[in-house]
């Protein structure tokens, strides 16, 4: 058969396929069926179950149907699932500018440019896991601390699940509860944390959650393993003069954007990832750690900072690490009419999921 002769036949695979209905008696997603073609839906090698595969834009028009992260099947819970995108779209922690409540729902709509296979590691994602969008938390956007509660919940129901996270953000306060339910989980976790701000202040403005305080509020409550945080690209101006001493007392690892500028940070991963070893792992990853010349659409922008580039190093770096969880948070779709920083935070998300544990390469 030729190729085009396949492409006429893949497409009309799409364009009369029936939706069946889940069990649940709610529509089952279109792409969570039977597989009919080992290239379309490849197989679990010992099982023979079906993995969760996106639809190619090939065949089916990127514009096309209701937005999930990376055209992904829509699932309820996480039950079944290795790997889950989920949002939690607040802004109520903010100190400056808000709309970080719509970064996943944009995050969601960039990711229709996705792809099935991860061309710079050649990672296989959707052979290698089961993932679906889970959709998102259902916040209290009048209530800061009813919405830390309504997250720390949600997030315990999907890690009992053995479900990966990955969130898209809302602003960075969510840190805090999700971390709260991976500790009850794992124990004191790891942290590899890149962002502009090291949101370890104690009280701002007489609140103590907020999301300049949440890995403040980590430490305090014993969920991080203090010898196993670095954090990553730090910068801008600051209210003493050395604005990451409580950082480093507590035995964190920092990285100020000025180390890192004009280099790799491959060679500073491969550090982290001796100084994380076996143990669990949870990567937070502030969109303002990149210089907001890629990245003007979040809430606290700071100039000088990271490339796209050694996003992308940073958490390929990751690989081999044993992740628990990852987040992407801060994307402010009102501050970029182009789209591209919820562009740049979807291909984010993609590297973290190409980097999870069991991946498989070709």
């Amino acid at each position: 058969m030729s190729y085009s002769e396949l492409a006429a036949s893949m497409f009309s695979f799409w364009r009369t396929l029936t939706i069946p209905r889940a069990a649940s008696g709610t529509a089952a997603d279109l792409f969570f069926l039977s597989r009919q073609t080992s290239v379309l839906y490849p197989n679990r090698k010992c099982s023979g179950k079906k993995y969760n595969v996106p639809p190619s834009a090939e065949f089916v028009a990127r514009v096309s149907g209701i937005p999930t992260m990376a055209k992904l099947p829509f699932q309820e819970t996480a039950d079944g699932l290795d790997a889950a995108f989920i949002g939690v779209p607040i802004d109520t922690g903010t100190s400056n500018r808000p709309g970080a409540r719509f970064g996943p729902r944009q995050i969601r709509v960039e990711s229709a440019m996705l792809r099935s296979y991860n061309s710079g590691t050649r990672a296989a994602p959707y052979e290698s896991l089961m993932v679906a969008d889970i959709g998102d938390v259902n916040v209290n956007v009048y209530d800061l601390k009813d919405t830390c509660k309504r997250i720390r919940e949600a997030y315990r129901k999907i890690l009992a699940t053995g479900c990966i996270p990955l969130t898209m953000g809302g602003d960075h306060t969510i840190a805090y509860p999700i971390l709260q339910a991976v500790a009850e989980k794992h124990g004191p976790v790891g942290l590899i944390h890149v962002d502009a701000h090291a949101d370890t202040s104690d009280v701002v403005l007489g609140e103590k959650i907020g999301h300049g305080t949440p890995f403040r509020r980590c430490v305090e409550e014993g969920l991080l393993d203090c010898k196993r945080v670095v954090q990553i690209g730090l910068r801008g101006s600051g209210y003493s003069p050395d604005s990451y001493e409580w950082s480093r007392a507590q035995g964190f690892r920092v990285v100020q954007a000025e180390e890192c500028w004009f280099k790799s940070l491959a060679p500073v991963m491969a550090e982290v990832r001796g100084q994380m070893g076996g143990g669990p792992v949870y990567l937070s990853f502030d969109i303002d750690a990149l210089d907001p010349g890629f990245a003007p659409g979040t809430g606290t922008p700071e100039i000088a900072g990271l490339t796209p580039i050694q996003g992308v190093e940073i958490i390929r770096g990751c690989r081999g690490l044993n992740l628990v969880g990852c987040d992407l948070v801060e994307v402010s779709p009102p501050y970029d009419t182009t789209g591209n920083t919820a562009l740049t935070g979807a291909n984010l998300l993609f590297e973290m999921l190409c980097v999870l544990p069991k991946m498989k390469y070709y």
